[in-house]
């Protein structure tokens, strides 16, 4: 049973930075795609950034260049680094897991197999 839990969420003022930590376990390295998907309120959760075991990455439009994804070489942590943040990045982060890139991704209507509990962000304008 792969199990995630997210960290670092907290309140930040524009043009900011926060980091996000997903403690990941009973991955097998090459098993799962590892990623972070996000929720405004009133919304779906939306695909943010994903990894896979070979550190391929894929990331949203409204976060590129700011934001990056990476993870240690184990996979027993994925890291979210934000930067230059924005008043809408405020949200709802999720850490995911799944067999599928395009999942993890948000490219697909499928969610992903495994979530984490969430942390919020707050950016403050």
């Amino acid at each position: 049973q792969v199990q995630l839990m997210e960290s670092g969420g907290g309140s930040v003022q524009a043009g900011g930075s926060l980091r996000l930590t997903c403690t990941v376990t009973e991955v097998t390295r090459t098993d799962y795609v590892l990623g972070w998907f996000r929720q405004f309120p009133g919304k779906e959760r939306e695909g943010v950034a994903a990894i896979d075991h070979d550190d391929s990455t894929h990331y949203a439009e409204s976060v590129k260049g700011r934001f990056k994804i990476s993870q240690d070489f184990g996979r027993t942590t994925v890291y979210l680094q934000m930067n230059s943040l924005k008043p809408e990045d405020t949200a709802m982060y999720y850490c995911a897991a799944d067999p599928s890139s395009t999942v993890v991704a948000g490219l697909a209507r499928t969610a992903p197999r495994y979530w984490g509990q969430g942390t919020q962000v707050i950016v403050s304008s």
